[in-house]
């Protein structure tokens, strides 16, 4: 999801600076509100029964075939992605692909002879993809969608915003990129000690939102947002959030496509590896502290576990956190 919603500020920029170009995206269906602002736009569901196996992504291309595709960007670059892009190559279409320096990332996040520096991030690796296909792009004034509006059902259960609104995502794919749910109970409360703010909890599945229930309970001002409304209606509620908190995951970057400032806790990962969620300056990046963990960052994704570094996130102090959270509150303009 991350990944998908990290295309979405190129995109935006791509037409706005393009404007000649018309995009067909190609991604699941659960996707698609993420690019419906986008003018020239089309959203192309990709069929998982369909499209399955080599067969089904040659069944994809002739799909593909009468919107006379010119040129093929493929912004994935994983096994499936990379068949579909040769059969357009074949047909004499323009292709380029984003290189995501993995040689770079193993060596950013290997224990020994480990290099320690800044990688391009992959809005950066996006550009020069679509730079090989002829179209320059400038991010360095991004323009945002406006905030959207509020259907009644949400105002119905959430009220209408008359405060600030923070937003709260604890959870990620992989337990190396999730902070320790206690400091997160601290952080909660600590926030909720102004009365000012409301706070909203994101995440999905069934146990994680048992957990919110539980990061929620008692405390006023703390809303549960999953499971109670569409996913389109979360969409809008992050649309009108002032400052969302998220781990090394997807909705930190939801967030930061429609313009939100996002506080983000790096775990087993870390910034350097490109995955800084999009326009945020670096100091919204909290890491744990790499003198008492030198390994850091051990995983470009959070899936390795390294023994006695179980513990590393519990060095960002929750009084941090709450306070990179309320800095962003007093630059909102």
């Amino acid at each position: 999801m991350g990944d998908v919603a990290m295309t979405v500020p190129i995109l935006r920029a791509l037409v706005a600076q393009h404007p000649n170009v018309k995009l067909t995206v190609i991604s699941r269906p659960f996707y698609k509100p993420f690019f419906h602002d986008i003018p020239n736009l089309t959203f192309f569901a990709f069929d998982s029964q369909r499209h399955k196996g080599f067969l089904g992504l040659f069944r994809l291309y002739q799909d593909l075939k009468p919107l006379s595709i010119d040129a093929f960007a493929d912004l994935h670059n994983v096994l499936r992605s990379k068949i579909v892009r040769t059969f357009f190559a074949w047909s004499g279409r323009k292709v380029a692909a984003t290189n995501k320096g993995r040689a770079e990332k193993k060596a950013l996040t290997r224990a020994e002879n480990k290099i320690f520096k800044p990688l391009p991030s992959m809005f950066e690796r996006h550009v020069k993809t679509f730079e090989t296909l002829g179209f320059s792009i400038d991010l360095s004034q991004p323009t945002f969608p406006k905030k959207q509006k509020l259907e009644p059902a949400i105002t119905k259960l959430f009220g209408e915003k008359n405060k600030p609104w923070i937003g709260i995502a604890p959870f990620a794919q992989y337990d190396a990129k999730v902070y320790p749910l206690d400091l997160m109970l601290e952080v909660i409360q600590l926030l909720t000690q102004n009365q000012s703010y409301e706070v909203f909890l994101f995440g999905g599945g069934t146990q994680e939102i048992k957990q919110l229930h539980l990061l929620a309970k008692d405390l006023n001002h703390v809303k549960v947002v999953p499971g109670k409304i569409t996913f389109e209606q979360e969409l809008q509620i992050i649309s009108n959030l002032d400052v969302m908190l998220s781990m090394d995951s997807g909705n930190g970057h939801i967030a930061a496509m429609y313009g939100i400032k996002v506080v983000t806790l790096f775990g087993a990962t870390h910034p350097y590896a490109g995955f800084q969620p999009f326009n945020q300056p670096k100091e919204n990046a909290l890491v744990p502290d790499r003198n008492q963990f030198p390994k850091l960052p051990t995983s470009v994704y959070g899936n390795k576990k390294v023994e006695g570094y179980q513990t590393a996130m519990r060095t960002i102090s929750p009084e941090s956190i709450v306070q990179s959270v309320k800095s962003q509150l007093t630059t909102i303009n």
